[in-house]
């Protein structure tokens, strides 16, 4: 019982990285290509809102349950698989957390251009491709992840 418990927790919080992720970048995306500010306010507004309360307690539990179901089931934490997700992990946070830096700079710059009634700025461009390339890394290794933690391939770290 404690096993289906441990995994279910560890599949939702999995599906709710990925699923929040893929659907932070849509409409961010989205709301980028109408070129408006109030647009890009809005949805940031939102974007941030729900990296906090979704990704982040996603984060938190992923490890926990992991760690947990790998002592239930008897793996051990050095095995290849698993310290190879762990990476990934890693690298997939040095990547979030960079990007909802620059989600609360993107709504903060949206939300003074529409106030002024002016453009977007340059910096806001900037932060948008920066935004935009870090979210490929880290969309990787989360794919990298679930495809680890779905095949637990045979692998010799070191």
């Amino acid at each position: 019982m404690l096993y289906f418990l441990l995994k279910y927790l560890h599949l939702i919080g999995a599906s709710v990285l990925l699923g929040t992720g893929a659907g932070i970048a849509f409409f961010m995306l989205l709301a980028h290509r109408t070129g408006r500010a109030e647009v890009i306010a809005a949805v940031a507004r939102i974007v941030v809102v729900a990296d906090f309360l979704f990704t982040a307690t996603a984060v938190i539990v992923q490890p926990i349950t992991g760690v947990a179901l790998a002592w239930h089931v008897g793996y051990a934490l050095t095995e290849g698989w698993i310290l190879l997700s762990l990476l990934l992990y890693v690298v997939t946070g040095a990547f979030w957390l960079p990007v909802v830096w620059m989600q609360m700079q993107m709504r903060r710059l949206a939300e003074t251009a529409h106030k002024g009634n002016e453009p977007l700025p340059k910096r806001y461009h900037q932060l948008f491709r920066l935004w935009f390339a870090f979210g490929f890394p880290a969309f990787g290794a989360v794919l990298a992840i679930f495809w680890l933690m779905i095949t637990r391939p045979a692998i010799t770290l070191g």
